[in-house]
């Protein structure tokens, strides 16, 4: 059966303080919204409709995903009327589930079983247990313990108070009983809202079947309504991470100190320190060591290979048994082969290196092809920028490049050759042949070193 998942997504969220709308506050390096409809996506045959209000232009900017389907609310008059702007979209033989776009961490799986749950043509409600019920609704069950109603707590009695099962919102149901149901609901409330959840008395008056389900854990249907609840949140998802990636056979140093904001693929004997940052799509071979402090974004660091501390890794392939930082910065482009070396204070952008070649520190090396065992000294610069285009640099299998050295593109130094320490090298340097450009030195006798009490400065 076709699913058609409905999230409501129109909320100004008033409580976070922002100008931005509350569903595009990133979680884990995503926008609330995108975490609800990646899990959507999970589902067979389905087909996700966002109901937007709030900044609709910005929130439909924001989000990833194929086949999405974008309603209006431009009215805040409640979820059952947010819902009702979804039907002309809502196809009549499906299962619609209801999903909202400020509860991030709902599960794939939880919501499968929901419309696996409803397949037979049942109403399906998600409810959770909660020690501390305050702020949700409660769940209304007869002697039978069937579920007859839910009361919103501005409406509910004391006694109702007590009750600590309560409402996530998250539902499953025939589309043809959403249809037929959602015009019969009033806003006789104490907010004059329409509510969504009137559906369920509706159902129970109509002698439907109502089934509940759990999830395995609470956060997984925990709202977010303020910077504190999303902080809270936050924490739990990268402890979840953590956990995983240590039950995988990675040692993290602190499990509490590591954020994987996208998505990292990791292999066996791993070591990751404290405060290390994964964006985007990372992936670790076996026996990598990341260093306290790095960023690593959406790169490949391969077997044995070590990132030391405060170093940063964009977009670059790092190879097996090579060394980065520390306080290196690979930016996108780069790609280091087997064993090579890029040291402490040494940028990187679009360039290659070969086996075993080493820049150890203090140096730029931009859009640059750089043989096997090629030596670079401290301070060297590829000028690739003529201030319009960027020109490339080519340095051959065991070049030696001179400390304090400035190779300005294009220019080629072939294999074997030696440019002097100094040098600022505006034509190619032929292979085995030394480059060299450097001013005569003088020497002034007699030279007497200006005091402090010298007139003369005066």
């Amino acid at each position: 059966m076709a699913t058609d998942v409905v999230i409501l997504a129109a909320g100004r969220g008033t409580r976070m303080k922002s100008r931005l709308p509350k569903v595009l506050h990133c979680l884990a390096g995503r926008p609330l919204l995108q975490h609800v409809v990646d899990a959507g996506n999970d589902l067979k045959t389905a087909r996700i409709i966002i109901v937007t209000g709030h900044e609709s232009e910005k929130v439909r900017s924001a989000i990833n995903g194929e086949a999405l389907f974008y309603v209006e609310q431009k009215q805040p008059l409640g979820t059952a009327h947010a819902v009702q702007q979804a039907v002309p979209e809502i196809r009549s033989d499906a299962t619609v589930l209801i999903l909202y776009g400020d509860v991030p961490l709902i599960q794939p799986a939880t919501i499968q079983t929901m419309v696996d749950m409803a397949a037979d043509g049942s109403l399906v409600l998600l409810t959770v247990l909660l020690g501390d019920p305050s702020g949700y609704g409660r769940i209304i069950r007869d002697q039978a313990q069937e579920v007859v109603a839910i009361v919103e707590e501005k409406d509910a009695s004391q006694q109702q108070l007590d009750i600590c099962e309560v409402n996530t919102g998250v539902m499953a149901l025939p589309a043809e009983k959403l249809k037929n149901w959602l015009p019969v609901i009033d806003n006789k409330n104490a907010q004059q809202e329409y509510y969504l959840t009137d559906l369920i008395s509706l159902a129970h008056q109509h002698h439907y079947k109502i089934k509940t389900l759990q999830p395995l854990f609470p956060q997984e249907v925990e709202g977010v309504n303020n910077r504190s609840q999303l902080s809270r949140l936050e924490r739990y998802y990268q402890r979840q991470h953590s956990e995983q990636l240590m039950l995988a056979g990675v040692t993290i140093a602190d499990p509490d100190r590591v954020d994987v904001r996208g998505k990292l693929t990791a292999g066996i004997d791993n070591y990751i320190d404290v405060n290390v940052v994964f964006e985007g799509d990372v992936q670790l071979g076996n026996n990598v060591s990341i260093g306290p402090n790095c960023l690593i974004i959406n790169s490949r660091i391969a077997d044995g290979a070590e990132i030391k501390a405060n170093s940063i890794v964009e977009g670059s392939l790092v190879g097996p048994d090579c060394v980065v930082g520390p306080f290196a910065r690979l930016r996108a482009g780069t790609e280091m082969a087997e064993s090579a070396k890029i040291g402490n204070f040494v940028e990187t952008k679009n360039s290659s290196l070969g086996k075993g070649t080493k820049i150890n520190h203090l140096s730029y090396v931009g859009d640059a092809c750089l043989g096997a065992n090629v030596n670079i000294g401290a301070g060297t610069i590829t000028c690739n920028y003529d201030g319009l285009n960027k020109h490339r640099t080519t340095i051959g299998d065991n070049a030696f490049i001179g400390s304090n050295t400035s190779l300005v593109a294009p220019v080629t130094i072939g294999k074997n050759a030696t440019v002097g320490a100094g040098s600022t090298i505006t034509c190619d340097v032929p292979d085995g042949e030394l480059g060299l450009t450097r001013a005569k030195q003088q020497n002034i006798e007699g030279w007497k070193r200006p005091g402090k009490n010298d007139e003369s400065l005066q």
